[in-house]
């Protein structure tokens, strides 16, 4: 049997295999945050298409949170609305569906894609990012630097997003603590230049990620998974490291996290990325190794059901995570089974498809 397509439990949650949908922001919601018709088609085809887990897009916890004004959410009773309709549908078809919970911090208030590049400053719609320091990503605007009650809010923003996530019927909460976001800018001495109890230290910069992490463990349910996504490295010199993401952890095992996504970089413009297939594997390999009984998941240059595979099967990682791949193709994971175990493709399409299934002589 293949590896890729074993069933795997994260606490009372059942996968049927470990070929996910990775988050990836789709830019498509209006000012409300409310997810639109883009979304529930979006996920919707991914859904139908065999992915064991679909992770959504980052959803703010607050509105200053949001990348762009274009972004998701979870800070209002009418986006938890909003998400029954994409969770339901997700429901009605067996497949398992999370969310993923982030603030933009320093590269908040963005003009969306397409739209030019930077910030939108205030006379035009946008608003003052928060941030560690008062230390821009460079090309955007100055941040404001985060008092402690700013981070207290922060910290309630998280824990009420989680407790709205349950209303809304997601399966799964994912905490973002890469890609240059809030979580990881305080992670990074690169963004953190605090002299108080967030900052400095190795200790002082987790601090914050830490009070998230519990915050949201105490508003989900006990029977439901926590994910978090960490960018293992910012490939970047005086940056967060290999070594620290080690050592962070098993503090967030401790603290009731089931699955660690192991990405890298994003913090700083200046990072230098040795790009190519499966290039983040060996970070996920690495925390796999060092934390027996944290599961993993692999993400990045994921193309090959044949990569996939191997992936999986060599212990590299517990699951992986498709992002512009699964842009191409809705249906990754039907054609990856189609190859690798055949005998049971019928039972994974929906029936509604179900004479497309093709018949196992004609696999190549």
């Amino acid at each position: 049997m293949s590896a890729l397509f074993e069933p795997v439990r994260l606490r009372g949650l059942e996968l049927p295999n470990r070929a996910w949908l990775s988050p990836m922001c789709q830019y498509s919601a209006g000012p409300d945050g409310v997810p639109a018709d883009w979304h529930l088609v979006h996920l919707g085809a991914r859904i139908t298409g065999g992915f064991g887990l679909v992770l959504t897009e980052s959803a703010a916890v607050s509105p200053q949170g949001r990348i762009s004004s274009a972004d998701v959410g979870l800070w209002s009773e009418e986006q938890v609305v909003g998400w029954r309709r994409i969770t339901g549908f997700a429901h009605d078809h067996g497949t398992a569906i999370g969310v993923q919970l982030g603030h933009a911090g320093r590269k908040a208030s963005t003009r969306v894609p397409g739209q030019g590049r930077g910030t939108v400053p205030p006379e035009e719609g946008g608003w003052t990012a928060l941030a560690p320091s008062a230390s821009a990503y460079r090309g955007f605007a100055t941040p404001a630097a985060a008092s402690p009650a700013d981070l207290d809010g922060v910290v309630a923003d998280f824990a009420a997003a989680a407790g709205r996530a349950v209303r809304a019927g997601f399966d799964a909460v994912e905490i973002h603590a890469g890609h240059g976001y809030l979580l990881h800018q305080f992670l990074s001495p690169r963004a953190n230049h605090r002299t108080d109890a967030y900052g400095g230290s190795f200790e002082n910069r987790i601090r914050l990620l830490l009070r998230v992490t519990e915050a949201v463990r105490a508003a989900w349910p006990e029977d439901r998974p926590l994910l978090l996504r960490i960018s293992a490295t910012d490939w970047v010199d005086g940056g967060w490291t290999p070594e620290e993401t080690g050592e962070l952890a098993p503090l967030l095992a401790a603290r009731g996290v089931d699955l660690l996504d192991v990405t890298t970089g994003g913090l700083d413009p200046d990072q230098r990325i040795p790009v190519g297939p499966g290039y983040q594997v060996p970070f996920a390999r690495r925390i796999r190794a060092a934390v027996p009984g944290l599961p993993v998941a692999a993400v990045g240059l994921i193309t090959d059901p044949e990569q996939a595979e191997s992936i999986v099967a060599g212990g590299n990682a517990d699951a992986v995570l498709l992002a512009r791949e699964a842009l191409r193709d809705p249906s990754w994971p039907l054609r990856a089974r189609a190859r690798l175990d055949p005998r049971s493709l019928a039972a994974a399409y929906p029936w509604q498809y179900g004479r497309a299934v093709p018949e196992p002589s004609t696999v190549a």
